[in-house]
């Protein structure tokens, strides 16, 4: 049986890479760490997940990226796959973006850069106990 997904979406290669090392410190392999450098990246690799009947339980989504901002990823996300727990990580969202994301993609959390690995190892864990 496959293990579940943590996404992580980012346009910077480090931050990709400082996630996936603190999540796989935290959570080892229970999960299986998948990385996109953007928005349209991601939904196809989310789209490849589906169809291969892999389970996305959690997407971490930068907000500031080239073509389409997190906000506007994590809705399209959410609606079509409304379980998923999402969280934006962002260095300069504005509050209406947040606030758009909390409303139509129902938000877990919003952690801003530079995050915390504690902080968000322990958003993480909140919101997977949520599922």
């Amino acid at each position: 049986m496959t293990k579940p997904v943590i996404l992580c979406v980012d346009d910077e290669k480090v931050v990709l890479k400082s996630l996936k090392a603190q999540l796989k410190e935290a959570f080892g392999d229970a999960y299986t760490y998948e990385l996109a450098e953007a928005a349209d990246e991601a939904l196809e690799l989310i789209d490849e997940l589906v169809e291969e009947n892999v389970s996305i339980i959690l997407i971490v989504s930068d907000w500031l990226m080239p073509g389409m901002k997190g906000d506007e990823f994590l809705v399209q996300v959410h609606h079509k796959f409304p379980h998923i727990i999402k969280i934006l990580l962002t260095g300069q969202a504005d509050e209406e973006a947040i606030e758009r994301a909390k409303q139509q993609a129902k938000l877990h959390y919003c952690l801003y850069k530079p995050w915390s690995e504690a902080e968000l190892v322990e958003v993480i864990k909140l919101g997977l106990s949520q599922l």
